[in-house]
């Protein structure tokens, strides 16, 4: 049976480290702040929000909560945004996305001041993704894979990784944290041939496919270390991972569990990145 690499176990670490180091800044006389930009009443972006609120106060950072109707014009979400930006109390921006229709992703986005993109949505953040410098902050969810990696001690030195899945927001920045980790990454995704041959042969599987289950039998070997990122709701309404989870434990050597993996460190890495903007203060 597959080790659980349980999402729990890295976010008591992460917190405690956290808890250290927010003492330490309002010693200082700094409170990192967190602005929490929600456009409308889209349930799961609720549901984010209440779980990173609560994340923030169990460290004690602090949350302004910025709440715009659906029907709110661009202009006005980039005036928001702007305060923010001026806003020297405030050290991270969390913009809830995919934004309403009427409104333009990339001229948003840009709009948001690149040290205080603390989820890694602006052109600069990725540039320093794909540069491998400090240069803003990556996406959290691809970096709470290193994350669990890292508490794991899983080296991927040298290791075949299997990327499934080439979005901004997960595949590609998760290929490149990888590359410079020193793995040797393949990125598969929906014109791939004989994707579950590439990744039959991978020491490590990163899968982003967005389909439930998708990662089955025929993809997994013995030895195999499996990180699941996907977040699927079946006819049921339970969550799924990409990966068949019961396939995979009988097979692989570790696993992450959906839910209480990848996702449960996701809000601390945001919490995390946060705390790290506040100590350039």
């Amino acid at each position: 049976m597959a080790e659980i690499l349980k999402g729990k176990d890295v976010v008591a670490a992460l917190k405690e480290k956290m808890i250290a180091d927010v003492e330490a800044l309002k010693a200082r006389g700094i409170v990192p702040t967190l602005a929490i930009v929600r456009v409308g009443e889209r349930g799961d972006d609720i549901a984010y929000e209440r779980g990173a609120t609560k994340r923030c106060a169990g460290v004690g950072v602090e949350v302004k909560n910025i709440v715009l109707p659906a029907d709110a014009t661009q202009e006005e979400l980039i005036a928001e945004i702007e305060k923010i930006n001026k806003d020297p109390s405030i050290h991270g921006c969390l913009l809830f996305r995919p934004l309403p229709k009427h409104m333009d992703d990339d001229t948003v986005r840009r709009a948001l001041a690149p040290e205080k993109d603390v989820d890694g949505i602006t052109d600069i953040s990725m540039a320093g993704v794909y540069s491998g410098s400090n240069l803003g902050f990556p996406p959290c969810t691809p970096k709470a894979c290193m994350e669990i990696l890292d508490f794991y001690n899983i080296d991927v030195t040298g290791k075949n990784v299997v990327v499934i899945g080439r979005s901004l927001v997960v595949g590609k920045p998760a290929a490149m944290m990888l590359i410079k980790k020193n793995a040797t990454v393949t990125v598969c995704h929906t014109k791939t041939k004989d994707m579950a041959l590439i990744c039959k042969k991978a020491d490590i599987i990163i899968a982003s496919a967005g389909r439930a289950g998708v990662v089955d039998n025929s993809y997994l070997s013995p030895g195999q270390v499996v990180i699941d990122v996907g977040i699927n709701v079946d006819d049921e309404g339970n969550l799924k991972g990409d990966v068949d989870f019961e396939a995979a434990e009988k097979t692989v050597a570790a696993i992450t569990p959906v839910p209480g993996g990848v996702g449960t460190v996701t809000t601390s890495v945001l919490v995390k990145h946060v705390i790290e903007a506040a100590k350039k203060d």
